[in-house]
Formats: structure tokens, sequence, C-alpha cells
């Protein structure tokens, strides 16, 4: 029973992995480039961010062409964090709405031109809680952990299902209004071409009557 309840759970995580955002990655920015990085985040779902330039000489200070300004926003303008000048940071934020969230990555101006390398990680949902904390501060065995992963991974499909039928209600009334207005810009432009061979052949008709053809 153990076994297949662990084996229930780790179906249910892998579900998650489609429904929660976890991305890790190692890019390069060039001096005086920017490089965003944007996710689709749904309302109530936390989100935590870590960042960090890889120093090019171990053990050494940052070279002063190493420094970053980092921006988080959403796609309504509203800022959750900024970084100014800075070689790593971390944010972690609750989201306030639905939709894309950017993080953006502005390297400053240097001659000659230098490329950094950064590590970028990002996580969302139930995969941005730390559960080794959680297991610490309750003092929980491993199946009980794994228990509250299920009931929040549950949770989240939950609404996501919710989030994803939204979405699709959304869509289907927006192409409703597409499909209102093309059948109106049909109509009138039936309604214009009609009204444009019927003044022609009143032009072709008057003009036979002029010169006796008719």
């Amino acid at each position: 029973m153990c076994g297949l309840n662990l084996g229930f759970i780790v179906i249910m995580i892998g579900l998650v992995v489609e429904t929660e955002i976890g991305e890790s990655m190692r890019f390069e920015l060039e001096s005086g480039k920017t490089k965003c990085i944007a996710e689709d985040i749904k309302a109530n779902a936390m989100t935590v961010g870590k960042y960090s330039i890889v120093n090019p000489s171990e053990g050494q200070p940052f070279p002063d062409s190493h420094k970053l300004v980092v921006r988080v926003s959403s796609s309504k303008g509203n800022n959750y964090h900024l970084g100014d000048q800075v070689d790593s940071g971390t944010f972690g934020f609750l989201a306030a709405e639905s939709g894309d969230y950017t993080t953006c990555f502005w390297a400053n101006k240097h001659k000659p031109p230098v490329k950094m390398t950064i590590d970028f990680d990002w996580k969302s949902g139930v995969v941005a809680k730390d559960w080794s904390k959680i297991a610490k501060k309750g003092q929980v065995d491993t199946m009980e952990i794994e228990l509250k992963k299920l009931y929040d991974t549950v949770a989240a499909i939950h609404e996501e299902m919710f989030y994803l039928r939204e979405r699709e209600e959304e869509m289907q009334e927006l192409n409703k209004e597409t499909n209102s207005k093309m059948a109106t810009f049909s109509f009138f432009s039936l309604l214009l071409c009609l009204s444009v061979a019927g003044l022609q052949i009143w032009h072709l008709k008057s003009f036979f009557e002029r010169k006796k053809l008719l």
C-alpha cells in the first residue's frame, strides 16, 4: 500500500511539472546589451528567483565591468524587484495578477566590450517552496513531506484547471466578438460593392443614352 501511495505521489508530482514553472539556465550577456526572460504566472502563485554573475577569476573580486541592473515586472508595468549595479541577487513575491512576468538584465557599457556568464534560477508555484526547511521546522518524516507535496500539487492542478477554463472562456468571448465584427464588416463591404456596382450601371446607362445608343 505504501509503495502504491508513493507511486501515485510520483505521478502527481510529475504532472505538476507541466503546470508549474521551474527554470534554471545559464546564458551570456555582452556589455551594453539587454536580455529579458518572460514567464506566464497565475495570480496568487509564489515565485522566487536567484541570479549571479559567474566570476571570471575565481577567488578574486569581481571586475568593475561585471555589474548588472535587474528588474522584475508584470505585464501591467508593476515592478517587483530592482537590483542596481549588482553581481548577484534574489527575489520573491506573490503574484498579484495573472499574466506574463518579465525579468530583464541590463549589462553596463564597457570598452572594450566584455561578455558575462549569468546563472539564473526561477521557480513558481509548488516548486518554489523549500521543502527541506518545512521538514526541519515541522519535524515531520518523509511520508508526511510527500503527502504535503501531494496536497499542494493537487491544489495547484485544481487552480490551474480553473485558470485554463477562465482563459478558454476569454478566448471564446474574443472569438465571438471577432466573428461579430467580421460579419458586420463583410455586410458593409458587400453593401458598398453593390452601391458601387449600381452607380457604375447608372453611369453607363446615362452615357449610352446621351450617345443615343440605347
